[in-house]
């Protein structure tokens, strides 16, 4: 019981991670103002594979029993 929760609080902050990192990648997001992320391309690309594989942890969080 306890590895599920600890799966599901980590994958729900990967992909909340990576949403952010998309967000500042594509400039949506401009916070920090002076982050080195703020509209650069690679990092819609880094966001996107943390947030799919957080999303993964949290599908096999929910697998388990």
């Amino acid at each position: 019981m306890r590895r599920r929760r600890i799966l599901m609080i980590v994958g729900v902050a990967m992909a909340l991670m990576g949403m952010l990192w998309i967000g500042q990648g594509l400039g949506i997001v401009r916070w920090p103002a002076s982050s080195f992320m703020v509209d650069q391309r690679p990092w819609v690309l880094n966001g996107s594979i943390l947030a799919v594989l957080g999303l993964v942890l949290v599908l096999i969080a929910r697998r388990m029993r």
